[in-house]
């Protein structure tokens, strides 16, 4: 077990004893809570139990235990991430250079700018570099699809991050894989944390990037499980393409109180960057980073993130990809791919991460990946 976590175990242990008597699942959090009725008994149970599991804390690992050895040395991967202003993208491509070089490969970075002509020219420099493979992140395949033919003509696979609706091949265009957690999983059970931490009863407002459709697709899913409660109300359903939330945020947020004031109890957002940025006008309004709105990112879980939430400053949970491990599972892609055979097909489990359970760290991922992929690797 992660040595912070174990620090957790106690931690959760002492606040069940400190609030036992408490209406189950709703300990550490009865004071934010109206004292009204639910508007959603069922949900609310059904929300509760999923949440409960999400926050386990123990991970072990369940993915693939049996592949290929690694090949030579001397292989290269170029890895384009939709923006590395993004910390997702920047953290997957992190394990993917991690884990080349504890093969001998060569991993190379390149920046998408976080838009689809940015994206076409970071690949054709990726070509240009004749790669063996090339990984492509946080955006739709589509957006480059004659540059993923030329690849497949050229005998380079194609290895997606969060780029396609679901995990696994992909084929239009072709994607040898795609990592990721699954998108309604993610969503389901972000959701179901505001359901669970209200006790069915919140104003909610979403945040989404509808230039990505994947990421559009999830925010579309968590306003769907939102809607399964009738106590809960979705205030405000907001489009910040990624690149720009840094200069909108402000703005948006400013405008959000000005409308909706106190009824404005939770937020939940496609990945942990606009907690990053909402974060300075919610302080500018006077609000208490540890009170409402309650911010739940539903994705990625940079270490920034986690600082947010340990801290209680104006992020109460987020839903963390597997960040580093997704990285190495990218190489591990590849190498199926150099070795002719298939993808692993391993999909991570959905986990939350608060305050109460993360024991001050800073990631998210499963127990043991490290070990397993060297054992196939035989490194």
């Amino acid at each position: 077990m992660h040595p912070t976590r174990k620090a957790a175990l106690s931690a959760i242990a002492l606040l069940a004893v400190a609030t036992a008597g408490c209406e189950p699942g709703a300990a550490s959090t009865s004071s934010h809570r109206s004292s009204a009725e639910p508007g959603c008994p069922t949900a609310l149970a059904r929300a509760r139990q999923a949440v409960k599991k999400a926050e386990a804390i123990d991970a072990p690992w369940k993915g693939p235990t049996t592949g290929p050895e690694a090949a030579g040395h001397g292989k290269s991967v170029v890895f384009i991430a939709h923006d590395l202003s993004n910390p997702g993208p920047a953290g997957v491509a992190q394990g993917v250079k991690e884990a080349a070089t504890l093969l001998r490969w060569s991993a190379r970075t390149l920046n998408g700018q976080g838009t689809p002509a940015g994206y076409r020219s970071a690949f054709k420099k990726a070509l240009a570099l004749k790669p063996d493979g090339i990984a492509i992140a946080g955006f739709d395949p589509g957006s480059v699809a004659d540059e993923i033919k030329q690849a497949k003509a050229a005998g380079i696979p194609v290895v997606g991050w969060h780029a396609a609706p679901t995990p696994g091949p992909d084929g239009s265009p072709e994607l040898f894989s795609n990592v990721t957690t699954r998108v309604e999983d993610v969503a389901k059970i972000s959701a179901d944390w505001i359901i669970a931490r209200s006790g069915g009863r919140a104003g909610v407002v979403l945040f989404t990037d509808a230039t990505v459709p994947f990421a559009k697709h999830k925010s579309d899913l968590i306003k769907k499980e939102l809607a399964t409660c009738s106590g809960v109300k979705l205030l405000s359903y907001r489009n910040m393409p990624i690149p720009e939330v840094n200069k909108r945020a402000i703005g948006e947020v400013r405008s959000l109180l000005s409308r909706y004031g106190d009824k404005w109890t939770y937020s939940a957002a496609i990945n942990d960057l606009y907690f990053r940025h909402t974060a300075a006008a919610l302080r500018a309004a006077g609000k208490d980073g540890a009170d409402a709105p309650f911010n739940i990112g539903a994705g990625d879980g940079d270490p920034s993130a986690f600082q947010r939430v340990n801290g209680e400053r104006f992020q109460a949970a987020t839903v963390p990809e597997p960040l580093t491990e997704q990285g190495w599972q990218i190489v591990d892609e590849f190498n199926r791919a150099f070795a002719d055979k298939p993808a692993s097909g391993y999909v991570p489990p959905v986990h939350i991460t608060t305050a109460a359970n993360s024991g001050g760290a800073l990631s998210w991922d499963s127990e043991g990946y490290r070990q397993a992929y060297r054992k196939i690797w035989g490194k």
